[in-house]
């Protein structure tokens, strides 16, 4: 009995990792291969285009702000057309000024600085209700939301929003690509991690409009699909990204809508931001979790792609554990039970050899893994402290 046990407590979590890493990917791309993307998109030359409201938060980004409205400004979508509403949440440094002597040149852009850390779903709250209250067309608006270090390509706004025309989207995210990779650390892996999930986001949303969150980075989104960000809420852009699913609307990604981010290189950094996203995950789970019995594409793809990762860690520990009593059945288990022990020493055994010079490719992204999985533990612990606040420093970048 203990064994059969242990046997089913070994080979389930195996199965479901596998399945959300492995199986889970492969599926989505046979699923797709006789899908077209959305045909019901508009033109440039199209009188009907909707206002864009570039709506983001800020706090102490002296190092980019300037660039990131230059490339907002630089946008083939009509200006007349654009608007961007910009909060900054006390930041300390010359980030005011430099966005105030944009403010005081281009009249699309509104600056609202916050004598007081809000937090960034906080600021958003604030930047909306501010556009709500100037009155738009909610019906013809759309909100596209970023960060600061997010870099936009000319087209990435229209990009977005030619496929408003189609009724059913209600959120469109943008392709993410990563610029600053090293191979002294950890950017190489965050990089590939990243366009593993572009892609998975890309299939989802071209299989069934179900993309499981669109990237906070930059996606947009139909004004009437807005709704209020709880408070000291710390994934907003998820939280909305589901809030769209669950209004039974699509929600989709758009490759050619080009944005470009710098990537983290500290494992360090890497696991704070982590963990502070696993809190978040958990804050929406607690919101979304009647979607996991809705036994539909949305249901799919959030058990897939989400839980099973969120619960990896657990799944991680009872796997070991059930491994361990597996022991004396047979030389298999004794085998798996020593390839675990290797690979949860992987980041000791990749942080020695970095400090000796040595990059092995492979080592690291086994070192990732654990490190992430320890990540999402740790922000599961933080979740059941209580978030106390949303406000946070940004992530340590190769700017």
């Amino acid at each position: 009995m203990i064994t059969t046990l242990a046997l089913f407590l070994f080979w389930l979590p195996v199965a479901l990792m596998f399945h959300s890493y492995v199986l889970y990917p492969v599926l989505l791309y046979m699923f797709s291969l006789n899908k077209k993307e959305n045909q019901i998109v508009f033109t440039k030359a199209d009188a009907q285009l909707p206002d864009v409201f570039v709506v983001f938060s800020v706090f102490n980004e002296e190092k980019v702000i300037r660039e990131k409205l230059e490339s907002i400004l630089l946008t083939t979508y009509p200006l007349n057309k654009l608007k961007v509403y910009i909060g900054s949440d006390n930041s300390t440094d010359v980030t005011n000024q430099i966005i105030n002597e944009f403010a005081a040149q281009y009249s699309q852009i509104s600056f609202f600085p916050f004598a007081e850390r809000n937090g960034k779903s906080n600021v958003l709250n604030k930047l909306v209700r501010k556009i709500e209250e100037d009155g738009i067309d909610k019906a013809n608006a759309v909100y596209i939301f970023t960060d600061a270090n997010v870099m936009f390509s000319p087209d990435a706004i229209f990009e977005m929003v030619r496929h408003f025309k189609n009724e059913s989207i209600s959120q469109v995210a943008a392709n993410i690509l990563n610029k600053g990779v090293k191979h002294d650390g950890i950017s190489h892996q965050e990089k590939t991690y990243i366009q593993r999930e572009n892609q998975i986001k890309y299939l989802e949303g071209l299989n069934w409009g179900t993309m499981m969150g669109a990237f906070g980075a930059c996606y947009a989104m139909r004004a009437n699909a807005w709704k209020e960000i709880p408070p000291n809420y710390l994934m907003e852009d998820f939280y909305l990204s589901m809030n769209v699913l669950a209004q039974n609307k699509k929600a989709i990604s758009e490759l050619k809508a080009i944005c470009y981010e710098d990537v983290s290189n500290e494992m360090e950094e890497e696991v704070k931001r982590k963990s502070r996203i696993q809190a978040g995950n958990f804050q929406n789970l607690s919101v979304y979790w009647n979607l996991l019995f809705r036994f539909d594409a949305v249901m799919f793809c959030f058990f897939s792609h989400k839980f099973i990762r969120w619960v990896g860690p657990l799944f991680i520990i009872i796997a070991y554990l059930s491994n361990f009593c597996l022991l004396p059945l047979s030389q298999f288990y004794v085998f798996t039970f020593v390839v675990q022990n290797l690979l949860l020493l992987s980041p000791l055994i990749d942080s020695l050899l970095k400090r000796m010079g040595l990059h092995l490719i492979l080592l690291r992204f086994a070192s990732y893994f654990y490190m992430m999985n320890f990540a999402l533990l740790k922000g599961f612990i933080m979740y059941l402290k209580g978030v106390k606040t949303s406000a946070w420093n940004p992530t340590k970048r190769n700017l």
